[in-house]
């Protein structure tokens, strides 16, 4: 029997804390004696901390984590350590759960009188240790801030104590290594920028951050030494320890396409012109290759992309023929600085369509192109033209190649006439863009609204300049707070997403929703004609906002321009049901004000006064409470079941349609719970859903909980109830699977591979499928996101160097260096910490150990492969630098670390091993390669 078994059987005998206590301490006594106490205190807390993944917040538990507190069982420390590690495990996240943990801590320390020297952690702990811990706190602060609030149990306040308490046990950070330093930096930096600290947190965070910068350095010496060598880099880029590029690699861009694509409402995406014209700028820099080999690349990678694109070909379509002959416009004006000119650059062109026009991957799109269903008829215009002459003509119109040059592929420009919707504008003396604003005025209805996106979505020629007055339309209304204007745009956007697509590839929607959450800052229901009308408008922008945030998977929660930055915490957060004896006196008003109105049968109904003087924030925060509140007084028949019809009839129409989301979430979440009543919940879900003016944004975002929703789960219920939740299933499966709405639930291109492994090995799978489609000379599909969910970013570089390691093996060198290079220098949208600083300093190192324990003929091939990852990452990420600099003045380091650090800090380290022969070697690879030290003159020595 082991101790977990023993504390599991006296658990489910109900055996007191107690007795427990004493069987475990004699049990120890009879065990091996190399149990240390430290290890015996462990296992002990860990024992118990086990049993709450059956049984959350159990009191039972509590209490013997307690009494073994109190009686010396288990030390302070040491249940502080096991508690945050076992805390990281997504079985624990449960608020109610890690408070109680938190709280028990707590308690402890503050009853013991001592400082937190000697309480929470032991006098004379290595600073090192110390910091492990500290971080361990930190991830359990974003978990904090991850779970729904709850007045009941304020577990970001407990976090946030035990995160202080910590702080205040460093002391001495002169042992710590530089990559611990920087690893440790790096997530407290996110997290002072990421949340709303509690004001007590923050400035002890701030001065832990300054500390460990302080110790990091200044990295300015050393990125002006490698500025300095810029010009002699780009006469020795050939790159002798990366080899000769190879002139046949659809990888590269393949990755920067799909990335392009997949991030399409992000930072890198397709949309931030700047940001993607960098990607292209540091490829062709970091390839070596000359123009027309680039180009040819370029295009060879573009096509195949979309030959595999399968569901998504029409998106491929319009970026390929409506958004790249734009970017590559401003990229060859970036490169012309490197001495090539503008004739170079279209006879480049004219060499890569040459060779691409009798390649079978041009009639392989044709064909896949051929079957993606249109929204009206296959025979309009728009669709019908050739895939190839459609995108050659784009490439003329834009100027990269001489206009006589269609001639020589048979295209000649005079066959291709402009678009249907071109030509009504010019029929009526219109611009395009003047036009489609007309198209989308307030008089123009919905219909007539999505019929305009189906033929832009068709058209592609039309698709910029439908971005372009769509983005004019949300820039001005901030200015003339015309609420019925965006409120119209708002509800067309929302109703058919391909609309959102095409302004993706093309204007930031991180732009997009800054002007929408401006918007609904700015505007006052107070001085309006028309409160209730006033009121729906402001809906549609809510709903749109939170669509978009949904349809792009933006996990940020602050939106900046120009400065200005503003926060869209309040539309994540509307499944907090309040207590009402914690309410504010501000929201105990609006609430009284709304139920009364509401749910009050001597009420007559929303009045104007109480829509005038109630921000639209103030009651998305309130409806869960209200719904729940109401609940509660049919449960206590305080109001009976006809007035609570009559009040959730109210958000069923355009009045407060849009605040339901999270009503839905919270009745789902409470239905889960077995309430005593689940009739109730389910009659209000079934009226809010099944409501002819449900918003099909609402269904989008609740299909999740909803689709999860059995009759399984509650127990035996009637049939009226399991009838109930298959009509609420078939609404919702319904309206996610329509052709406007399904984009929403669409995580990138499907593989072809179904994932039939445990989710803890899906991202070696994900790593291992992307290795094989390189070797079928395919463009790897490479779910970043999905992988760094699944595992933390230092398992998930292991897992991918274990990869690495297999395949170079193999002689697939030049693979292994294309997708390290992806995977480790592409900027990414998401909360992890950038992987380039912590594959450097972290990985690297723990690698070449392991390597000094064996011999130089046994590790030939990974110091290889060491040095060519290090040396093509490395430079790739000084490129992605210049590039971005160049291009929009940015001096900020995207990837964590700017590239002349980390080859400062990575120089440090090996020479530090002294008696390391593989950082001997790495060194002396590294240092022999000229175009290496022309890009890091640190190691010229």
């Amino acid at each position: 029997m082991s101790l977990a078994e023993l504390t599991r059987n006296c658990f489910q005998s109900g055996i007191s804390s107690q007795k427990w206590l004493r069987l475990c301490q004699l049990f120890l006594s009879k065990g091996p004696t190399i149990y240390g106490i430290e290890t015996a205190e462990g296992d002990l807390s860990n024992s118990v901390l086990s049993l709450y993944r059956s049984y959350p917040g159990d009191p039972g538990l509590q209490e013997y984590l307690k009494h073994a507190l109190q009686k010396g069982g288990v030390s302070l420390p040491t249940f502080i350590v096991t508690m945050l590690q076992a805390s990281r495990s997504p079985e624990l996240h449960n608020a109610a759960t890690l408070d109680t943990l938190c709280r028990i801590a707590l308690d402890a320390h503050y009853s013991s009188g001592l400082p937190p020297i000697g309480s929470v952690t032991p006098y004379g702990q290595s600073s090192i240790v110390v910091l492990s811990t500290i971080q361990d706190s930190l991830a359990l602060l974003r978990t904090a801030h991850s779970l729904p609030a709850s007045h009941f149990h304020q577990l970001t306040t407990s976090a946030s104590e035990l995160v202080m308490l910590l702080l205040s046990c460093v002391s001495d950070i002169s042992q710590v290594s530089t990559a611990q330093a920087m690893m440790h930096f790096a997530d407290a930096n996110d997290i002072l920028h990421t949340f709303p600290l509690k004001p007590e947190l923050r400035p002890l965070l701030e001065t832990f951050v300054m500390t460990l910068s302080i110790m990091l350095g200044d990295d300015a010496k050393a990125a002006r030494e490698a500025q300095m060598m810029h010009s002699i880099q780009m006469a020795l880029s050939k790159g002798d320890i990366l080899g000769q590029s190879s002139d046949t690699d659809i990888i590269t861009m393949g990755l920067v396409f799909q990335h392009m694509i997949n991030n399409r409402g992000h930072d890198f995406g397709a949309g931030s012109s700047s940001n993607a014209v960098a990607l292209l700028v540091a490829a062709f820099r970091w390839s070596s290759w000359t123009p027309a080999v680039f180009y040819t690349q370029l295009l060879s990678s573009a096509w195949v992309c979309v030959s595999q694109s399968f569901a998504e070909t029409m998106l491929w379509r319009a970026f390929l023929v409506g958004r790249l002959p734009q970017l590559l416009v401003s990229f060859t004006d970036t490169v012309k600085a490197d001495n090539t000119t503008t004739v170079e650059w279209r006879s480049a062109m004219q060499t890569a369509l040459s060779s691409l026009r009798d390649d079978t991957v041009i009639s392989s799109c044709e064909h896949l192109l051929s079957r993606s269903p249109p929204f009206n008829t296959a025979a309009e215009e728009g669709i019908s033209r050739p895939f190839f002459r459609e995108f050659v003509q784009h490439i003329i119109d834009s100027k990269l190649v001489d206009p006589a040059f269609g001639e020589q592929l048979d295209l000649p420009s005079s066959k291709v006439t402009a678009s249907r919707l071109q030509s009504e504008a010019q029929d009526l003396g219109y611009e395009l863009s003047s036009f489609i604003e007309l198209k989308l005025a307030p008089d123009v209805s919905l219909e007539d609204g999505g019929t305009l996106i189906d033929r832009i979505w068709r058209e592609v020629g039309t698709q910029a300049a439908f971005a372009t007055a769509v983005f004019k339309r949300f820039s001005a209304v901030v200015n003339s707070l015309d609420a019925e204007s965006l409120s119209h745009i708002c509800k067309i956007l929302y109703s058919y997403p391909v609309a959102l697509d095409i302004i993706a590839l093309h204007v930031k929607m991180e732009d997009i929703i800054f002007f929408s959450l401006l918007f609904l800052e700015q505007y006052d229901c107070e001085t309006v004609g028309d409160p209730q009308t006033a009121f729906s408008h402001l809906g549609d922008v809510v709903l749109f906002v939170q669509y978009c945030i949904g349809f792009f998977q933006f996990e940020r929660k602050i939106f900046t321009k120009d400065g200005r930055s503003l926060s869209s915490a309040y539309l994540s957060s509307t499944t907090t049901v309040y207590n009402i004896e914690t309410l504010s006196p501000e929201e105990l008003a609006c609430f009284t004000a709304w139920f009364k109105a509401i749910f009050d049968s001597s009420s007559e109904g929303i009045e104007d006064t109480i829509l005038r003087t109630t921000q639209p924030k103030m009651l998305l925060r309130m409806s869960s409470t209200l719904f729940s509140q109401a609940i509660q007084a049919v449960s206590a028949r305080k109001i009976d079941a006809d007035v609570l019809g009559n009040g959730v009839s109210y958000f069923t129409g355009s009045l407060l349609n849009w605040t339901i989301v999270g009503v839905i979430k919270t009745l789902v979440r409470e239905l889960e719970q077995k309430p005593s009543m689940p009739a109730i919940h389910l009659q209000i879900l079934h009226t809010l859903i099944l409501s002819a003016s449900c918003p099909r944004p609402v269904l989008a975002l609740c299909s999740a909980p909803l689709l999860a929703l059995s009759a399984d789960r509650l127990g035996k219920p009637p049939s009226s109830t399991v009838s109930d939740i298959a009509e609420i299933r078939r609404v919702v499966t319904e309206s996610i699977n329509s052709k406007s709405m399904s984009s929403i639930h669409s995580t990138g291109q499907s593989t072809g591979h179904a994932v039939t492994v445990p989710w803890q090995e899906q991202p070696r799978q994900l790593i291992q499928q992307a290795f094989a489609m390189a070797r079928a000379q395919k463009v790897p599909v490479f779910d970043m996101e999905r992988c760094l969910k699944i595992s933390p970013p230092t398992k998930f570089l292991q897992v991918l160097w274990s990869e690495l390691l297999v395949s170079s093996s193999l002689g697939e060198t030049e693979i292994c260096k294309r997708i390290a290079t992806f995977v480790l220098t592409m900027p990414r949208s998401s909360k992890v910490p950038p992987l380039l600083p912590i594959f450097v300093h972290i990985v690297l190192p723990s690698i070449i150990s392991a390597m000094d324990h064996q011999s130089l003929t046994e590790h030939e091939l990974t110091v290889e492969l060491i040095v060519t990852v290090i040396s093509s990452v490395l430079t790739g990420a000084l490129h992605l630098e210049w590039a971005m600099r160049s291009i929009s003045g940015e001096h900020r380091s995207v990837l964590g670390e700017t590239s002349a650090g980390m080859a400062r800090r990575l120089l440090v380290e090996l020479r530090s091993r002294t008696h390391s022969w593989a950082s001997k070697v790495i060194m002396q690879r590294l240092a022999s390669s000229q175009s290496f030290v022309a890009n890091f003159p640190i190691f010229m020595n």
